[in-house]
């Protein structure tokens, strides 16, 4: 997948106050700093920094991977509610249309604010009934409107009008009850992100603290497509298949890869690891890959290797030789769900982007990621049905340090227990296992979701359902929406013309038209006929549902 993309509680969340002492500045991607994480405040019982340290893979056949469970009280841990996440790419919203997503099991609604020219995220529930505000509008004054009785709020989340309200009664739209919670939001890379907490001491986080920045998405020399789809998979499983690049002549054969025996050892190194995610490089490639926690994932692509045999380049040769990044961010959604964003940015053929729709790009990178979606899927439930009995095998010390707060949780399934169920002895799994060390070692071993989620998976639907595009993409993509409804169109005309021509050659009489008319008219209707079924059948497989068989590949 990497060559080519790579119900929740009523009321928000409120997090321990967590003071912040230093702003987190952009993380430059353009060269290998000595250090490519910032430290940032947590919990006062968790402010120890940590310092990073390397790490390889060993190739002994030896349990070669385990997991550092000691001093976990003595590092400095990653707090999953106190990072931003990205909600959609501006590319794929509609200022028209206030739009439903759910983000580390919150459930949000985005929306454009014209009155503040900004883009808008609140929590999904009128303060009313309940009703999602997502399912509303925007009026007249640009004011986001419930549509269940005419409740309306401004950007800041204010009611500002109750239709129900007596206009010389008591200004109920002015309590602080009436009011829907907002999230503090900004745009970057084209991406709006979020920050899960409405606590009024965050309003001002964008000045501490901001999202990874990532410089090509805002160099006008790139070309930069983005995309996104709904997985049904969750956030761990995705991102270590989004790090792994041993997988694709096997996975992704007949997309990307041409030789199913095309797999070859992998020199994979971690070259740092702390809270904040980890680095590291492949052998031949000059810049290193990068894990941004919780969401980035930055890789070179192979067409930035260095062609002076591996030595490095001087900052003019870097920048006059075609490169090409690929970048994955992956959200938490859910679990057993997840959402991926894409961006392929590049600085050669920047003109194709500008004469190519961006749809007919998806195509093939939603084939790439229905090609390993169902192994996916099913390979996340086999990790989370392997049991205590067979794969508790944490130290005492770790298993008490975690007891309350993942008792119930561990007794469920055994998601943190990856690196004791997977034997992964080569060097080519080294990312994914890094993220798993990382997972285990900071962040607890899984998503710390901010609502009352079920710790169990969704049950696994039928192969069509799970491998839909039109819900997972499709609606999510403005130029596939635009895409499909044109193709629809077209493929009506078609048939319409078929049958019209039909109709003529019928209600005229024989002796009235010549052969070659009624020739040409018989050829219009057969050509338009198949056509229109030829476009039945590329719309229902490249929007809908394309099944992909490994066997007969």
């Amino acid at each position: 997948m990497e060559a080519a993309l790579r119900l929740c509680s009523l009321v928000p969340a409120r997090l321990p106050t967590t003071p912040f002492e230093k702003p987190i500045l952009r993380l430059p991607f353009n060269s290998i700093p000595t250090s490519i994480f910032r430290p940032i405040s947590q919990c006062k019982a968790r402010s120890r920094v940590f310092t990073a340290f390397s790490s390889t893979v060993s190739t002994e056949p030896v349990n070669p991977v385990e997991p550092d469970v000691q001093n976990h009280s003595q590092e400095e841990k990653f707090n999953w509610l106190l990072q931003w996440y990205p909600v959609m790419p501006v590319c794929d919203l509609d200022k028209r249309i206030p739009l439903a997503k759910k983000v580390i099991g919150l459930d949000v609604v985005v929306w454009w604010d014209r009155n503040e020219n900004g883009w808008k995220v609140f929590d999904d529930m009128c303060p009313h009934r309940l009703a999602p505000l997502s399912e509303g509008r925007i009026d007249q004054w640009g004011r986001l409107q419930c549509v269940y009785h005419g409740w309306c709020f401004n950007g800041s989340g204010d009611c500002k009008f109750i239709p129900q309200a007596p206009p010389d009664g008591p200004p109920f739209h002015t309590f602080k009850k009436a009011c829907v919670s907002v999230y503090p939001t900004t745009v970057q890379n084209d991406i709006v992100w979020f920050w899960p907490n409405t606590d009024p001491q965050y309003e001002d986080i964008l000045r501490k603290k901001q999202p990874p920045y990532i410089p090509e998405l805002d160099d006008p020399s790139y070309a930069r497509p983005m995309g996104n789809r709904d997985i049904p998979y969750g956030y761990e499983v995705l991102i270590e298949n989004l790090m792994d690049p041993a997988h694709l002549p096997y996975a992704h054969y007949g997309i990307i890869g041409a030789d199913r025996e095309g797999g070859k050892p992998m020199e994979i190194k971690l070259e740092k690891l702390d809270h904040n995610g980890f680095i590291g490089k492949q052998e031949g490639v000059i810049c290193t890959s990068k894990f941004i926690a919780p969401c980035v994932f930055y890789v070179p692509d192979q067409i930035s290797m260095d062609r002076t045999n591996g030595s490095a380049s001087s900052v003019e040769t870097k920048k006059a030789q075609p490169r090409r990044l690929l970048i994955f961010i992956c959200i938490p959604v859910s679990p057993g769900y997840s959402r991926l964003i894409w961006t392929l940015p590049r600085n050669f053929g920047v003109w194709i982007d500008r004469v190519v729709p961006r749809w007919i790009f998806h195509l093939g990178q939603n084939l790439i990621l229905d090609s390993d979606l169902n192994l996916l899927h099913v390979s996340e439930r086999k990790i989370m049905d392997i049991g205590p009995s067979k794969l508790l095998r944490f130290d005492v010390p770790y298993l008490a340090s975690h007891h309350n707060k993942c008792e119930h949780k561990i007794m469920d399934f055994g998601p943190s227990n990856w690196l004791k169920a997977c034997f992964v002895p080569t060097k080519s799994d080294a990312f994914v296992v890094g993220f798993r060390k990382w997972l285990n070692k900071y962040a607890g071993g899984e998503v710390n979701w901010p609502t009352k989620l079920s710790s169990s998976l969704p049950p696994t639907p039928p192969r069509e359902k799970l491998m839909d595009r039109y819900w997972s993409h499709v609606v999510n993509c403005s130029s596939c929406r635009v895409a499909i409804k044109g193709l629809n169109a077209l493929e009506i005309v078609l048939q319409v013309v078929s049958v019209a021509a039909i109709a003529i050659l019928a209600a005229t009489k024989q002796s009235l038209m010549p052969v070659s008319a009624r020739t040409a008219l018989v050829s219009m209707a057969v050509i338009c006929f198949a056509a229109s079924r030829w476009l039945s059948h590329f719309i229902y497989k490249n929007f809908h549902f394309h099944d992909y068989n490994h066997a007969l590949r």
